[in-house]
């Protein structure tokens, strides 16, 4: 029972970082591009996909190396090729609308 307790927890900070990075999306990033001219149109879940990624991406590293350096949970995150694979995705979802001077998504 313990465990599964454990899993839904965890299951909640995937939940939770999914409707952060949807917040932040929908209320600040049209804003943040729109201040560099760049229009925030077309396929928007891939930049919230981006946001929200990159914040699970920050929080797991803080609580894997910082807090909980012991949790399996964490370790395995931060051990995994595409786990770092895809932070590195979600830095491009990120960054290339100020290289390109457009959403291309």
């Amino acid at each position: 029972m313990q465990v599964f307790i454990k899993d839904v927890g965890r299951s909640i900070e995937l939940f939770f970082f999914l409707a952060l990075g949807f917040y932040l999306t929908v209320n600040m990033a049209g804003n943040w591009y729109g201040r560099y001219g760049i229009e925030f149109i077309g396929n928007i879940w891939v930049n919230w996909f981006g946001i929200s990624y990159f914040l699970f991406v920050v929080y797991i590293a803080i609580m894997g190396f910082l807090i909980f350096k012991e949790v399996k949970f964490y370790n395995r995150f931060l051990t995994s090729k595409i786990f770092w694979l895809l932070f590195v995705g979600s830095i491009y979802i990120i960054v290339v609308p100020f290289l390109k001077g457009e959403n291309p998504f």
